[in-house]
């Protein structure tokens, strides 16, 4: 489990030593621009890296996660867009994530992110209710509403909101979940010669969720609007 962490960490340090500051946005066309936006929208949209089983009014699921996020498609803009610095192929996101359990079967999420050798941050949470609680021969069911926004970039203003419908069911210590959604996009640059992107994505994600009482590891995968995420967490969840 030490090991796990270390890697955690190390992944969240992983980015290309680029500087990879978002400052010379106005290089782009506007093709580029919207390829951009699409890459950034699934990487910094909602990850839930959770089952769909409500947490409990005494619950709480708290943990640092990585999401490492294909970029391919707008790996050449890096570049451009960050004044002759390096391309990026994956983008690493680490996080503070912390949920609390509600009466009813509600959940409320929230997270906060800051990308080591960049100036993008990142911040957004999530309200959840689960329709079904789950039990030993049920599955549990709920539905999500989420919402992400970008900071610490002067020359774009980016944020998405999400719905999304999940299932999972409970196995001893050993949780597998699914899901599908939609996430919608608003991608503002704040530079001459552009005009804004808003555009939705469809989301699908599975997971699994291990408790070990003293600890408990997530791990996610997600494609919205066909770019593949890969997230995981470390915590504790009781």
């Amino acid at each position: 489990m030490k090991k796990l962490l270390v890697l955690l960490c190390t992944l969240g340090i992983a980015q290309p030593v680029m500087a990879a500051n978002i400052t010379t946005l106005g290089s782009l066309v506007q093709p580029e621009f919207r390829t951009l936006s699409e890459d950034l929208g699934a990487a910094l949209s909602y990850k839930p890296i959770t089952p769909a089983a409500p947490l409990g009014t005494t619950g709480f699921d708290m943990g640092i996660e990585v999401t490492q996020t294909d970029m391919s498609r707008s790996s050449q803009l890096w570049s451009k867009i960050t004044n002759g610095g390096s391309t990026i192929s994956k983008l690493y996101i680490p996080k503070l994530h912390i949920a609390k359990g509600l009466p009813f079967g509600i959940d409320i999420a929230a997270f906060y992110s800051k990308i080591p050798s960049t100036n993008i941050s990142l911040y957004g949470g999530e309200l959840r209710y689960a329709i079904l609680d789950g039990g030993l021969a049920q599955p549990a069911v709920a539905i999500r509403g989420s919402f992400t926004k970008l900071s610490g970039v002067n020359q774009l203003s980016l944020d998405t909101k999400g719905l999304d419908v999940s299932i999972s069911k409970g196995f001893a210590m050993f949780t597998p979940y699914a899901g599908l959604g939609q996430v919608w996009v608003n991608s503002t640059p704040n530079v001459a010669g552009l005009v804004a992107e808003s555009f939705t994505q469809g989301k699908v994600f599975l997971g699994a969720n291990l408790n070990l009482g003293f600890s408990n590891l997530a791990a996610e995968f997600d494609k919205t609007g066909g770019v593949q995420s890969v997230s995981m967490k470390l915590g504790f969840r009781f």
